[in-house]
C-alpha cells in the first residue's frame, strides 16, 4: 500500500503530464469540491448547534460573561 506521501506525489506527477489549461480547470474543480465540503461541514455544524440549543445544552450571555467565564 503507498504511504499518504508517495500518493500525493503520484498524484503531482500525473497533474504535471496534463496540458496547462487542463490544469487550470482542475484547480477550479478542486476549489469548489473543498468550498462544498467546508459549506457541508459548517451545515453540519449548525444542524448540532440547533439540536444543542433546543436541548438547553448552550449558554447565553455577553462576550464579557464569556471571558469571565474563561478565567474562572
Amino acid at each position: 500500500m503507498a504511504t499518504k506521501q508517495s500518493r500525493f506525489q503520484k498524484a503531482l506527477d500525473v497533474i504535471e503530464t496534463l496540458p496547462s489549461d487542463q490544469q487550470v480547470d482542475l484547480m477550479a474543480v478542486v476549489r469548489r469540491r473543498l468550498a462544498e465540503h467546508r459549506r457541508d461541514e459548517i451545515a453540519a455544524s449548525i444542524r448540532e448547534a440547533k439540536v444543542d440549543y433546543r436541548a438547553a445544552k448552550v449558554r447565553k450571555g455577553t462576550v464579557a460573561d464569556l471571558m469571565r467565564d474563561l478565567r474562572s
